[in-house]
């Protein structure tokens, strides 16, 4: 298995989701680079724990970046995953995130309102103030939470889920995030993840009705360590 240990990540399940904690570098669905995802490594580890004799589901429900980490919602079942697609299309989904930037934002806080479009072939958003014909409206709130001496934590709270959002919206207002060279930080982390973190998802559960609420541990390095948060 490419991901070892694979049930450390995982933050909730039941019958009908899983949660997961999407480790930088980790592919949520299959793509270009025929990289095995991580749902197939989550219906092999179901399989073989659960002793399933034929095929395990695992719909994805929403994706994030392969250099970012964080909350990602996987189905287990079809019917979960017909709610759960209904729900994020309705905005019934809560999504925060924590972005670690080497520039201080204009305010405390603030609320970026922009157009975007996105570039298929260069997989690159550009960012405009004012509507543009194949421009989508985007819109999310920011606080800085936190400072070291070096870098500022910011939490996002996303009001659209538009590709690449947080990325070019923080980039345009001059605070690209540690280690996303794509929008304009001076150098690639390491490891090629950049500091955007999926923090917490907020959601009625699509069955049971109960209040789901899960926060995501931020990834083991250097720079998220610099905040030592849980």
């Amino acid at each position: 298995m490419l991901y070892k240990n694979i049930e450390k990540y995982i933050l909730y399940e039941d019958n009908h989701i899983l949660i997961f904690n999407k480790q930088p570098s980790m592919l949520v669905q299959g793509d270009k680079t025929e990289d095995i995802p991580i749902t197939e490594h989550l219906k092999d580890y179901l399989k073989l724990r659960d002793k399933k004799p034929g095929n395990v589901f695992m719909g994805v429900v929403h994706r994030i970046d392969r250099p970012v980490s964080g909350v990602v919602i996987f189905a287990k079942t079809s019917k979960a995953l017909k709610r759960l697609n209904e729900m994020l299309k309705n905005h019934e989904i809560k999504k925060t995130y924590w972005a670690l930037t080497s520039a201080q934002p204009p305010n405390q806080k603030g609320t970026l309102i922009n157009y975007l479009m996105k570039n298929q072939a260069k997989n690159f958003v550009t960012v405009f103030d004012k509507e543009k014909d194949g421009a989508q409206y985007a819109e999310l709130e920011y606080e800085l939470i936190s400072k070291s001496n070096t870098f500022f934590l910011l939490k996002i709270n996303l009001l659209t889920g538009r590709s690449h959002q947080v990325r070019s919206q923080l980039s345009h207002i001059n605070c690209p995030i540690v280690g996303d060279n794509k929008y304009g930080y001076k150098r690639s982390n390491p490891d090629r993840s950049i500091c955007l973190h999926a923090r917490e998802i907020q959601f009625t559960h699509p069955v049971s009705k109960i209040n789901i609420h899960i926060t995501a541990p931020t990834p083991v390095n250097s720079i998220w360590d610099l905040f030592k948060q849980n």
